[in-house]
């Protein structure tokens, strides 16, 4: 582990790695470079295979696209909904939980059932849920005197219905990695502010949540990404269709369309792109963000 990295040690060690190296370019880095030259293609033959044009029209016509602009919106509304939602859910859950650790196991198992569940699976449950006539959504805003809704009938409630699921789903998840971030926090921290004086509240909002500030940036980078790529939930809630009139297309429902119905591969790739742009870009805002409040903070 001392010696000095001469000509053969790093040949040695690159020879360790090849294959990992070998792996990640074929499945992961190649992937990446053929998506940006085929989001060029303008015309392209499928069954030869021939490239015939490149340009930037596919990018031209997808923002001239009407269908985009809507699938930019909902996803929009779904990450700005699902993301902060179920932060907030699961770091009450969590701090509950975290308050009496002889059931917090069990808990915790049954939390993080729905996120290894199967998303057709977990669709096919909550479409029972969401029934106009017999589901226990509707049954229980009886109690509150509020009519039936037809949630994955109605453009306007389609969107909400999967973001209620998602939220739910993504609990799970959440929960679990706020309880490791609880359980590395010193319980010293918390005795010395209790010998000050301070109550319930100021602990968490001067201890936990500062302390907490990693998990929960972790959390919301992984949410938007994942938010971003949502697909699964719309298309198992609504049995292959992206809601009534298309109320609930998403990006990567568009890209869907584009690829595997209408066979528009340029459209496709250029469009996964264009999400690959906005997910990045949103990235960085977060960790620049982040940088910015661990400064202010320290």
């Amino acid at each position: 582990m001392n010696r000095k990295a001469n000509l053969k040690s790093t040949i040695q060690a690159l020879l360790y790695i090849l294959p990992m190296l070998l792996v990640i370019g074929i499945f992961t880095i190649y992937p990446i470079l053929k998506s940006i030259d085929m989001s060029f293609y303008t015309r392209y033959n499928i069954f030869s295979g021939v490239v015939e044009e490149r340009g930037i029209d596919n990018f031209l016509t997808i923002f001239s696209d009407p269908k985009f602009y809507l699938a930019l919106k909902n996803t929009s509304v779904y990450v700005l909904w699902v993301v902060p939602c179920s932060l907030v859910i699961s770091l009450i859950i969590a701090v509950l939980l975290n308050q009496i650790p002889w059931i917090k196991g069990f808990f915790r198992t049954v939390y993080f059932l729905p996120f290894v569940t199967s998303t057709v699976a977990i669709s096919i449950v909550w479409s029972w849920l969401y029934h106009s006539k017999y589901g226990l959504m509707n049954y229980f805003l009886g109690f509150f005197g509020i009519e039936a809704m037809t949630w994955l009938n109605s453009p306007k409630l389609a969107m909400p219905a999967v973001i209620i699921m998602a939220i739910w789903k993504g609990l799970g998840f959440n929960i679990l990695l706020l309880l490791v971030g609880l359980g590395n926090i010193d319980e010293t921290y918390y005795k010395a502010a209790k010998v000050d004086g301070a109550n319930g509240l100021q602990r968490f909002f001067r201890i936990t949540l500062p302390l907490l500030r990693p998990t929960l940036f972790l959390l919301t980078v992984v949410g938007v990404i994942n938010s971003f790529k949502v697909f699964d939930e719309v298309f198992a809630l609504f049995g292959g269709r992206p809601g009534p009139a298309g109320s609930a297309t998403t990006l990567v429902y568009y890209l869907y369309r584009k690829f595997y119905e209408q066979y528009d591969y340029g459209m496709a790739a250029a469009t996964g792109m264009v999400l690959f742009g906005i997910v990045l870009l949103l990235t960085i805002i977060q960790y620049m963000g982040n940088r910015y409040f661990e400064k202010r903070g320290g």
